[in-house]
């Protein structure tokens, strides 16, 4: 559902926005880009721009300083009562309340769109916003008007529809208290080509047709039955008609739906009723410039012409009315249009919906029986939508419209609601924005109606164009020096006289006046950036910003800049230097001097790894990063400063025992696992002892996301009780000296087997002698040496010990 503050607080928040963006895109001032010398001049540059008035204000050395915007000319020295800034702005003046149902005592006061007469004060390019609400009131009159096609063809139709009025009436009887029913009918221009216009065929057009040789002269519409309660009139006229004949197969029904919408009085449309006119033919309609076929050139004025016999009296000296007329009258007159047609001409008029707003088509059968349904159907349709027109929309002004439906959401850019129940409320945000200024004095006015609707909103419209100021402007005035008109704080001199004051004449100016206007001799008059003028520079505006000094040789826009800020927002540019607020230095203002946020959670300024500049911390240890200098997992004293978060974290323990303390100071995440691992290239691996004489381990590292992680043991690894020196000493000594027997039993050993060999050696040679002298018995040797037993044991003992 709309809602006035809601609307009212977007508007006023776009407006915010968009000066916001105005007073800083690229460093502009739209304001003061132009070359504007008057207050009306200033406000149509841009509804954000506003003119001070106030009489000593931009006195010195700025041409048309006064054009500014509005919080710019306050800080520049103007009070607030001396500044026009008029805004755009919404009054309601009529706004009664929707009714809830449409019959009874108060139908003729029945409210279906909410408010009913709304002011607007616009300033050119300043949109504006205000709400409307529409309702479906239930059981609303309704007057219906028939319109038939009696062309030969639709006999079978006739027949069908001469009760139409009691059914019908009881049909609509259910959806409203207040009906009323009539009926007209038409064929085509009595002319050729368009009818049989022989002399045979005046009284009988049927004259030779054998399939039905009797019917009633063409006519082009005639009007039977004006809107009547009494449906048995209706089923009397009916039951009276016949149907005529003409020669081609398009009809003249456009020229009976134009006479049935504006024939107001005769056909009996109430004010208070939805109007309904169906439309019922088998065949297409004639449109504008057929009738020059038949010699009408002259075009239709929309106008009301029947005779004393309600028939169409210019059907044959005007052309056909073309689709637009038809929109036109039938929405002048609120007239819901029902195309009730054959099947295969649906597509052709469902075209023609889309020209003419209001109007719908529905499928009729062959011998209308179907028509009761099909009104229903289409009333039904009517009354389930809602959809806005404007009526003599000023072209200097822009209308957006935005509805919310039943569902709650706003729809922007639709004006039209559907798939509604009777007594729905919907509503629409209206835009209006003024691209101009018309002639001075002159007020538009608009209409906003729905279709079909009798109600409508009255908008009235005038002009924020003209300042208050200007209303006490004095003509030679003597601030003006008497040859000049005073306006709005400023003088409109004479022709041939200048200054702001216009205490000076054209063409008084010497060489000796101008050299008043340079900084120094050989430099450019005004510094090249004003015009010299009663020996006195007068600088020039710039759409960067204000240029200044005796010879404008200043500006506020031409000092050092930070990515593309001048003085880095943090200064004023004064004169192409920056003046930096405090707590600020540097040429364009960009280095802080506050070191608080340099102070790491120890204490200490860049956690001792770094120095402080302009506000951050620039780190000198290798390997430390941070905002503070805090991460560093390579740096000497990483381990014993995480070794603290380790005992505090995991054992409760340490000098940052203290809850407070671990918790600000220890903010790493800390992860236990039952293994180190530590193939991580990038993490470090720390060890210390514990006060059990176990050993700690964990590793440090420093993930992309900028956490600290440290990985430690669930548990310290630990081992048995230290072992004595002296034993250590002893088993030393002890393990040399075994190894020592070892090695001479090894050697001794070696030499007793080769001993061994050697003898068995001998033992084998002596054998073997023996054999060779007792083998041959012829021999004897000639010399016989004995050995006694001693002496052979002597000899072994001998070679046993070693003497060879």
């Amino acid at each position: 559902m709309w809602n006035p503050g809601t609307w009212m607080w977007r508007a006023a928040l776009c407006c915010v926005f968009l000066e916001a963006g105005l007073r800083t895109a690229d460093g502009l001032n739209m304001c003061m880009s132009g070359s504007t010398t008057s207050c009306e001049e200033c406000l149509l540059i841009h509804p954000s721009c506003a003119w001070c008035a106030q009489e000593d204000f931009g006195r010195g050395r700025t041409l048309t300083s006064r054009c500014d915007f509005s919080q710019n000319l306050q800080k520049r020295g103007c009070e607030a009562r001396f500044i026009e800034y008029p805004t755009s702005s919404v009054s309601i003046l009529q706004n009664m309340p929707l009714s809830s149902k449409g019959s009874g005592p108060t139908q003729f006061d029945v409210v279906q769109i909410m408010p009913q007469r709304v002011s607007l004060s616009l300033r050119p390019g300043d949109q504006t916003w205000f709400g409307l609400q529409v309702r479906q009131v239930e059981d609303y009159p309704v007057d219906l008007y028939y319109l038939m096609d009696l062309s030969l063809s639709m006999k079978d139709d006739l027949d069908t529809i001469r009760n139409l009025g009691t059914k019908l009436a009881q049909e609509m009887g259910k959806l409203t208290s207040n009906f009323r029913l009539g009926f007209g009918s038409f064929v085509d221009k009595n002319m050729s080509p368009f009818s049989y216009t022989a002399p045979k065929y005046q009284e009988n057009p049927c004259n030779g047709y054998k399939l039905f040789p009797n019917c009633v002269p063409t006519f082009g519409f005639r009007h039977i039955l004006p809107l009547t309660d009494k449906v048995d009139r209706f089923n009397e006229e009916v039951q009276k008609q016949m149907v005529s004949r003409n020669r081609d197969a398009p009809e003249g029904g456009f020229d009976a739906i134009l006479q049935a919408a504006v024939c107001k009085e005769k056909i009996g449309w109430r004010k208070e009723a939805y109007h309904l006119l169906v439309f019922a033919t088998d065949d297409v309609p004639h449109l504008a410039l057929d009738g020059r076929l038949g010699g009408l050139v002259h075009p239709h004025d929309g106008q009301c012409h029947l005779d004393d016999r309600n028939e169409y009296s210019a059907s044959t000296t005007m052309d056909y009315p073309s689709l637009a007329l038809l929109g036109e009258k039938l929405a002048e007159n609120n007239i819901f249009l029902i195309f009730a047609v054959t099947k295969r001409l649906y597509v052709i008029y469902k075209n023609f919906t889309a020209l003419i707003p209001g109007t719908t088509v529905e499928i009729l059968d062959q011998d209308s029986k179907n028509v009761i349904q099909l009104i229903i159907a289409a009333y039904n349709n009517i009354r389930s939508k809602v959809e806005l027109t404007v009526w003599d929309h000023p072209e200097d002004i822009s209308l957006s419209f935005t509805a919310t439906c039943q569902d709650g959401k706003p729809l922007p850019g639709l004006k039209k609601c559907a798939a509604l129940k009777i007594g729905d409320t919907v509503s629409f945000n209206v835009s209006v924005e003024a691209r101009s200024c018309p002639p001075r004095g002159t007020d538009q006015s608009f209409t906003i109606k729905p279709v079909g609707f009798k109600d409508r909103l009255e908008v009235a419209v005038n002009y924020q164009c003209d300042c208050g100021c200007s209303k006490t402007a004095q003509s030679n005035s003597s601030f003006c020096s008497s040859i000049g008109t005073y306006n709005c704080g400023t003088c409109h001199c004479e022709s041939g006289y200048l200054g702001a004051r216009c205490e000076c004449q054209e063409g008084e100016g010497s060489s000796m006046y101008i050299s008043a206007c340079r900084e120094a001799e050989g430099k450019q008059i005004c510094s090249g950036r004003g015009e010299c003028s009663c020996n006195q520079c007068l600088c020039y505006e710039s759409e960067f910003g204000k240029i200044y000094g005796s010879f404008c040789e200043c500006d506020d826009f031409s000092c050092a800049r930070h990515k593309g800020i001048l003085c880095s927002g943090h200064g004023e540019c004064h004169c192409g230097e920056c003046k930096c607020h405090a707590g600020y230095i540097g040429d364009n203002c960009n280095c802080s001097t506050e070191t608080s946020s340099c102070i790491s959670d120890d204490g200490q300024m860049c956690s001792g790894r770094g120095n402080c500049v302009c506000g951050r911390c620039e780190c000198t240890e290798p390997g430390a990063f941070g905002d503070t200098c805090e991460k560093c997992p390579t740096c000497p004293d990483a381990c014993g400063t995480k070794r603290e978060c380790i005992e505090c974290r995991l054992f409760n323990s340490g000098r940052l025992a203290d809850n407070q303390t671990c918790q600000r100071l220890c903010k790493d995440k800390v992860i236990t696992v039952e293994s180190l691992k530590t193939e991580d290239p990038g993490a470090v691996l720390c060890l210390y002892k514990t006060g059990n004489d176990c050993v700690m381990k964990f590793t440090y590292s420093e993930h992309a996301s900028g956490q600290s992680v440290l990985t430690a043991l669930k548990e310290p690894e630990c081992g048995g009780s230290a072992p004595d020196p002296l034993m250590v000493l002893l088993a030393v000594v002890g393990s040399i000296l075994l190894v020592g027997v070892l090695l001479l039993a090894v050697w001794k050993l070696i030499i007793t087997i080769h001993d061994r060999r050697e003898f068995a050696r001998f033992q084998s040679a002596r054998s073997r002698a023996r054999y060779e002298m007792a083998s041959n018995p012829l021999y004897k040797q000639p010399v016989s040496t004995h050995f006694l037993d001693t002496d052979f044991e002597m000899y072994r003992k001998s070679y046993n010990g070693g003497v060879h």
